[in-house]
């Protein structure tokens, strides 16, 4: 799905008679890849579907098979459910880089409806069903709670934009004490109202009512407290081995199906989008990244998945590595061949990327906030761009969320201090320019 292909008939056939069943809860790994495929788009109607032929869905989300071919009692409805599940996790992939958290707005979109088909309030039902599934699916409490809430929820602002007077207070302070006050629930909120209309058809999707909804959700904003600003990570009892070691050195912890890589190396210009390269040509994907820099020492640990196989040894990756940091391995020239074997893929549609630049009314860094589409060789690109503009990263929050990349950096200028702002748009200019 994520390249634009239909599965072979061939391939669904060893599907329905080999797959194995994931077990319960999910491991990170399959989460992700559920997660990936949903964010895929349009392409994932024809994967999806051919997966729930052969009966590879309903073991995966049991009480599926309710909503299979279910007529919807509600005439706006172009779908059937289970076709409007799949069609607003489409939508949403479309939304993500609106979100905080794109994961928990994709699954929040695929099981929105779960709850009809059924007797009772489908929203309630719904609900009810999503905590069984969410957990199945291996997402901690707090974010099963969020995605339990988006499914008894889904109806709360088309509901109360279109029907009650938004002018009322008590309308709004109604609405933000029903999220929790959280304004990360409310923005994946917003977004899957939007998809969920955008899926249900043309009758509900006037520029009048959304016109509503977001004049609701702005109103509601302003009674929550403010987002503040990520902060830089603490150190992880690795990175502090890592702190007191001389020169470059590389430490991997293989867990499962995921891999712990430490790395510890003098600070310098360009050092993180170095090691994200070597991680990138050793095809390890990165998952996660806590990166502090102390007293000119720079301290990584990577959360990495080996695309396919085993992980390399860490002598290897240790000797890439060292190799790259002292020139003699060519990072940039190495990752333009491999794109350039990988230029006839297809290329597909996706949502633009967003870079946001901020300085906080306090503090000694700037935080540049980066969410685009995963792609091998994206955190390398993103990290090389702010190199060029003559910032330095001192820490990093780098995460991927299914398809999703949403990476947390902060820079400062060579003399250790926040940008001002003619650095700041020129940064984002650069950031921008390197993932187009």
């Amino acid at each position: 799905a994520q390249a634009g292909l239909p599965l072979s008939p061939h391939t669904v056939d060893r599907l329905a008679a080999e797959g194995l069943q994931p077990g319960v809860p999910w491991s990170r790994d399959v989460r992700e890849s559920f997660v990936s495929l949903l964010g895929s788009g349009p392409a994932m109607v024809t994967v999806w579907e051919a997966l729930d032929q052969c009966g590879a869905i309903a073991p995966l989300l049991p009480g599926w098979d309710v909503v299979r071919s279910a007529p919807q009692r509600n005439a706006l409805h172009r779908f059937t459910v289970d076709r409007h599940l799949v069609e607003t996790a489409v939508q949403a992939s479309a939304l993500t880089r609106n979100v905080d958290r794109p994961d928990l707005l994709l699954v929040g979109a695929l099981l929105h409806d779960i709850g009809k088909a059924r007797v009772g309030d489908h929203s309630e039902v719904g609900a009810a069903l999503a905590v069984d599934l969410v957990a199945r699916m291996g997402f901690n409490a707090a974010d099963s709670a969020v995605i339990v809430t988006l499914v008894r929820h889904h109806l709360l602002l088309a509901d109360t934009a279109t029907r009650r007077d938004l002018e009322d207070p008590a309308v709004i302070s109604q609405v933000a004490d029903v999220l929790g006050g959280d304004v990360t629930v409310l923005d994946l909120l917003h977004e899957l109202t939007i998809a969920d209309s955008l899926a249900t058809g043309p009758t509900v999707c006037t520029e009048w009512r959304f016109g509503l909804i977001n004049d609701l959700v702005e109103r509601v904003r302003a009674s929550m407290a403010g987002r503040p600003l990520p902060q830089p990570p603490e150190l992880t009892e690795h990175q502090e081995v890592a702190l007191a070691q001389m020169g470059v050195w590389v430490l991997m912890d293989v867990r499962d199906a995921t891999c712990i890589v430490t790395v510890g190396a003098p600070d310098r210009l360009g050092l993180l989008a170095l090691v994200a390269g070597v991680l990138s040509l050793n095809r390890l994907n990165v998952l996660a990244a806590r990166v502090l820099t102390v007293d000119g020492r720079a301290v990584q640990e990577w959360t990495v998945r080996p695309a396919f196989g085993d992980p390399p040894a860490v002598e290897q990756l240790s000797d890439d590595i060292r190799r790259a940091v002292e020139g003699t391995y060519n990072v940039a020239e190495r990752l333009a061949k491999r794109a350039a074997e990988y230029a006839s893929a297809p290329r597909l549609e996706r949502p633009d990327p967003v870079v946001a630049v901020t300085n906080a009314p306090s503090g000694t860094t700037t935080v540049v906030e980066v969410r685009a589409h995963d792609e091998p060789g994206l955190l390398y690109r993103v990290a090389t761009a702010v190199a060029k503009a003559d910032a330095a990263i001192v820490g990093a929050k780098v995460s991927t969320l299914g398809a999703d990349a949403v990476d947390v950096f902060f820079v400062t200028d060579p003399a250790g201090n926040r940008l001002n702002d003619d650095r700041v748009g020129a940064l984002r200019s650069t950031i921008l320019a390197s993932l187009g």
